[in-house]
């Protein structure tokens, strides 16, 4: 039997190979010209094929935590801190996805923690990248079921677990349409941690047996620190030159076109400080607002502007402690929404789009607790200027979201302890 097993598990991988050879093949002309025009061509390109250093045979056991991208490796610093902590026999390794991603971990968790770059889940990269890691258990950060790379943990015996279980229903509808497709990496799942119900019963419904998921809460609750100020704040207001006199509006994560409604609707004398979301978007916004400083040219010959592009990785924290009011990104766009929860932690008055999906289960929880303000595009400009009117509407919008993430915290350590139930 367990021949026929291993036989069934190599056919898969190689015809699973075969659909990404055959995609990557049509695409490359897109993918191609994309990476080329977004300077992502630039990247290790042996490390996407799972080469690289082989890590040291562990003395304990090892963890390894995939966080594809800066979103995913921010939420789980309590989880690394928690498994490190608690328990000495235990050794985390991460592994990040995107370039932003590997910068950002490494940033982290690199002082402590070996930081690795996640394959293609061709089948023979992800072997080489196993091979190296020599890891005794898989944790997937919200969902990121690669098929390969589950086929391959569950022959090798690792166990495999999501944490911060997230399926959007995008993703949802997207998955039932293949559901035959995608079931048995599912099935694969030794443990599910799901941020809410309804995230826990999509998982049951596409294959992970009902035993194994459990709602956890969302470990990002947990992640953010309730502090009034963010290190290196100062500085950064300083090199851009922001005049902390004046008021400033910081919009995190932006999508392009939402700095022409934030400039539109910004009142005279008020300063705005923008953050895209994605390196290749940079450029552009910093056209729609010039004259502006950018982060990565201060002092570039701009005697005096209101307007201030973050151009950078890993400092939007920082940003986030200058401002009067925070505007979250990618929610008034054509995307869905960016995480409201690290502004409301530093005790900011935050507004948010009407395209928030993504973060359905935060958004829930802020709105009830009426921490957050959601609101549309025409509704945007009138909440802005109300907000930066009114020094008392912004100390107690920011005060009822920070209740509303205490009161939500306590995730991680459930999460921590699940991961050390699986481990051999």
């Amino acid at each position: 039997m367990s021949v026929i097993r291993l036989s069934i598990s190599l056919f898969g991988g190689w015809l699973v190979d075969l659909c990404y050879l055959v995609g990557a093949l049509l695409l490359l002309p897109f993918w191609l010209t994309r990476m080329i025009r977004t300077g992502k061509i630039r990247t290790n390109w042996p490390a996407r094929f799972g080469f690289g250093a082989t890590l040291a045979a562990p003395d304990s056991r090892r963890v390894l935590i995939y966080a594809v991208s800066v979103g995913e490796v921010n939420a789980v610093r309590g989880l690394v801190a928690q498994l490190s902590a608690g328990d000495p026999s235990i050794e985390v390794v991460i592994a990040a996805q995107t370039d932003t991603g590997f910068r950002r971990a490494s940033d982290l968790y690199g002082s402590r923690h070996a930081v690795v770059r996640w394959p293609f889940d061709f089948s023979c990269s992800i072997r080489r990248f196993f091979n190296r890691v020599r890891a005794d258990a898989l944790v997937l950060v919200e969902l990121e079921l690669w098929p390969n790379a589950t086929a391959i943990a569950r022959h090798r015996g690792m166990p495999i677990v999501v944490v911060n279980g997230r399926l959007s229903d995008r993703s949802f509808r997207r998955y039932s349409m293949v559901r035959w497709c995608v079931a048995p990496a599912f099935r694969r799942l030794d443990r599910v941690l799901a941020q809410t119900t309804v995230y826990a019963e999509r998982f049951a419904a596409l294959g992970t047996a009902a035993r194994c998921v459990t709602v956890s809460g969302t470990m990002k609750w947990d992640s953010i620190a309730i502090e009034d100020t963010a290190a290196g704040a100062d500085a950064l207001a300083a090199a851009l030159g922001i005049d902390r006199s004046r008021l400033l509006v910081v919009a995190g994560s932006t999508e392009p076109g939402e700095e022409l409604l934030l400039r539109d609707s910004l009142p005279s004398g008020t300063q705005l400080l923008i953050a895209p979301r994605k390196p290749e978007w940079f450029d552009g916004v910093a056209r729609n607002l010039s004259p502006c400083v950018r982060r990565s040219q201060p002092g570039a010959g701009v005697a005096s502007t209101d307007y201030f592009v973050l151009d950078t990785i890993g400092e939007l924290r920082m940003a986030y402690s200058l401002a009067d009011v925070v505007v979250v990104g990618r929610s008034f766009g054509v995307l869905h929404g960016s995480d409201p929860i690290e502004p409301i932690g530093l005790g900011k008055a935050t507004i948010i789009g009407p395209r928030a999906g993504d973060f359905q289960e935060s958004m829930e929880a802020l709105l009830a607790g009426g921490g957050i303000e959601q609101v549309s595009r025409e509704e945007f400009p009138t909440t802005l200027a109300r907000l930066l009117d009114d020094p008392r509407a912004r100390t107690k919008l920011a005060a009822l979201g920070r209740a509303v993430i205490r009161s939500r915290q306590g995730a991680t350590t459930a999460t921590a302890d699940a991961i050390r139930s699986v481990l051999p």
